[in-house]
């Protein structure tokens, strides 16, 4: 990544906003070229700017710890399978605490499938829901899979998490929680708003519920927001307001000098070592509180 900061930190909003939008890749290029001056140079931070999966695993897909399936959860009124990664701690059965685990807007990725399985060897038991299921589940290509979250529908991804919260249930957890990241942060905030028996929520830099939803969360929030993530951050005052207004317990905080998505170990510009290991913490000992 180049050594000039306004430079690094331009390079990533312009991916930030790649990520977020409808460009196509070549739109995306063009204006990264455009940014650090020629075609050689955008290819060269490619690497940094996208993922890594297999540089970040851990902890690695064979742990001998965990009991892990994946494959069909549940299946929907019309008969549309549900695909998901569970995870649990081998010795683990009965009423074991539930997470529903909510990626991003890439899908079901190993980067989701690494942070199940830290939470299931904190002693949960974790869903992550594939929310592109009745599309195929989730393609290898990131491209694609952006382009199949724009035909995803908001009350279809309401459905997909609401059967994980049951099934989590009909496992043998009696208190289930909600952890999500960018999109999917912004997924677990609408299942506090729709699942009024959810017993904690954890949102990491995801777009806020409508202010005139919020009165009806019951659960407790936890609220990640990185100091540069001006698109998200944006929000962030109309919805502590609300969430204040109505009383909704929520506990939030800001990491100065990160970028969205700085918990994402898999890629090199945005990860943040320090914030994501606070931020970590800070997650484990809330999921204690309210799910032990």
């Amino acid at each position: 990544m180049s050594h000039d900061p306004k430079l690094r930190q331009a390079a990533i909003q312009l991916y930030d906003a790649y990520t977020h939008t409808p460009w196509s890749r070549r739109d995306f290029l063009q204006r990264l070229t455009a940014l650090v001056g020629s075609s050689s140079a955008a290819y060269a931070l490619l690497p940094l700017l996208e993922n890594n999966y297999a540089q970040a695993a851990n902890p690695p897909t064979d742990e001998a710890r965990l009991r892990v399936q994946e494959g069909q959860f549940a299946t929907l009124a019309g008969g549309a399978a549900l695909l998901g990664y569970q995870v649990q701690p081998a010795a683990a059965a009965g009423n074991v605490a539930g997470v529903v685990l909510i990626h991003e807007n890439r899908g079901l990725n190993p980067h989701i499938r690494d942070v199940a399985r830290r939470l299931a060897l904190a002693g949960y038991r974790v869903l992550a829901p594939d929310y592109l299921s009745t599309q195929g589940g989730t393609p290898a290509d990131e491209d694609q899979a952006r382009e199949q979250f724009a035909r995803l529908d908001a009350g279809l991804a309401r459905q997909i998490s609401l059967a994980a919260v049951a099934a989590l249930r009909q496992a043998g957890s009696s208190k289930v929680g909600a952890v999500g990241f960018c999109w999917g942060g912004g997924q677990a905030g609408q299942l506090a708003v729709h699942a009024p028996d959810l017993q904690a929520a954890v949102v990491y830099y995801g777009p806020a519920p409508a202010s005139s939803d919020v009165a009806a969360i019951r659960a407790p929030l936890l609220l990640h927001y990185a100091g540069l993530d001006e698109r998200i951050n944006a929000g962030v005052p109309g919805f502590t307001a609300a969430l204040q207004a109505a009383g909704v317990r929520h506990t939030v905080h800001t990491y100065p000098g990160v970028n969205h998505a700085f918990n994402n170990d898999a890629n090199a510009a945005r990860y943040d070592a320090a914030a994501a290991a606070l931020a970590w913490q800070r997650t484990l000992a809330f999921l204690h509180q309210h799910l032990a």
